[in-house]
């Protein structure tokens, strides 16, 4: 985590990111630091030694940070959490609910202890997170909220139905409760990655990878950097007005019909000449 010179927009402010042990999570954790942020690195007990890598990556550059082992789809680790964060820095002002998993396989064709696995985690450990987060949120008078949904969540995905039914309720939940608590000072967002080159993607077969990457016009991976850039600017005042949004990080994957294909793309070579029409190389 590089250095910062300035004033953060998260100076003197605090709070939790789950799925921080690696990927996406520990982006925004370094990246809510890097603004001023204290925060809370949360993550199954398993993960810990990569969770405490997340902390010393923050706190080896000046950040504040501690651990906190959590199991998001069990009611009493979620509030264990949030109270951590009061009860180690003050006050809940961001949280970032991002944990969750991916098992692939065709819709008749996966387990149903798969199915509620990924449903307990990528979809009751959201709610779970919002209940908490919001109570605490209600008592201290606001606070701002990120949701990880997905591309996913807003698209039919092959070889994912579970993980697409979890993400659409994501979503479905993130405009509900934006909407129930703006009044009280709570922005409840959400961010939808496409193909970002995360352990959850890398882990993937050729196939399965080249699948994902497929239909996204920006015709690469994304960063798990430039998801969390997106998080920060949900959570900060500069998106004061923003309220039950969920924004697309894909590429474009989800703005367009067609899969990519170089062919629907103009050279980059080339520039057209608007009066003659003609193709001119340069």
């Amino acid at each position: 985590m590089r250095k910062r010179d300035t004033m953060g927009d998260f100076d003197g402010k605090a709070g939790l990111v789950s799925g921080a042990a690696g990927g996406i999570g520990r982006a925004t954790a370094l990246a809510f630091a890097r603004e001023g942020g204290s925060v809370v690195v949360a993550d199954l007990e398993a993960l810990r030694p990569q969770a405490e890598e997340t902390v010393r990556l923050i706190t080896s550059s000046g950040g504040s940070a501690i651990f906190v082992p959590t199991d998001v789809t069990r009611a009493a680790d979620v509030e264990a959490l949030v109270n951590a964060v009061v009860e180690t820095y003050g006050s809940l002002d961001f949280a970032h609910n991002n944990a969750g998993i991916l098992k692939v396989g065709f819709t008749a064709e996966i387990d149903e202890a798969d199915f509620d696995q990924i449903i307990a985690v990528d979809l009751k450990g959201v709610w779970l997170a919002m209940k908490y987060e919001i109570l605490q949120m209600q008592k201290q008078g606001g606070g701002a909220i990120v949701n990880t949904a997905s591309e996913a969540g807003l698209v039919g995905t092959p070889l994912a139905g579970p993980y697409v039914a979890a993400k659409h309720a994501v979503v479905g939940l993130t405009k509900t409760a934006a909407g129930e608590y703006a009044n009280q000072n709570i922005r409840i967002n959400a961010v939808a990655p496409g193909a970002i080159e995360t352990p959850m993607i890398t882990d993937l077969p050729q196939q399965a990878r080249d699948s994902l990457l497929a239909p996204q016009p920006l015709h690469r991976f994304g960063t798990a950097d430039e998801v969390a850039d997106a998080v920060l600017w949900l959570a900060s005042s500069r998106s004061s007005f923003v309220v039950g949004a969920i924004l697309s990080i894909d590429g474009g994957a989800t703005s367009n019909a067609q899969s990519y294909s170089s062919e629907n793309s103009p050279p980059s070579s080339a520039v057209v000449d608007a009066e003659t029409s003609r193709t001119i190389n340069v």
